[in-house]
């Protein structure tokens, strides 16, 4: 569904959960995700549901993520060596009701 660009820096390593993934260096986070098939960024606190990046720009916080042990937009991150980033945790409960 997305693809980068022909002009798109070198390829660096990043761990996402858990999962190596190659990502062109200074590109914005949520985007080189999406290219790399991550559909999914973080669950909902009450319901669950899967959330994505929606605007792109840092106004929706749908593509929160934990990136280095600090919860961020990834919209707002620029792709480096060696990230560590992690779906955003929910903070429900396990066991906890659905709504």
């Amino acid at each position: 569904m997305f693809e980068r660009l022909e002009n798109a820096g070198a390829l660096v390593s990043v761990n996402f959960d858990g999962e190596e993934l190659r990502l062109a260096e200074g590109e914005n986070l949520a985007a080189g995700l999406l290219a790399a098939g991550v559909g999914v960024f973080r669950r909902t606190q009450v319901s669950g549901a899967p959330r994505a990046p929606y605007c792109m720009m840092g106004a929706c916080f749908e593509c929160l993520v934990e990136v280095d042990g600090v919860t961020v937009q990834a919209c707002t991150v620029t792709v480096r060596p060696d990230l560590v980033v992690r779906r955003a945790e929910s903070r429900r409960e396990a066991g906890h009701a659905k709504l």
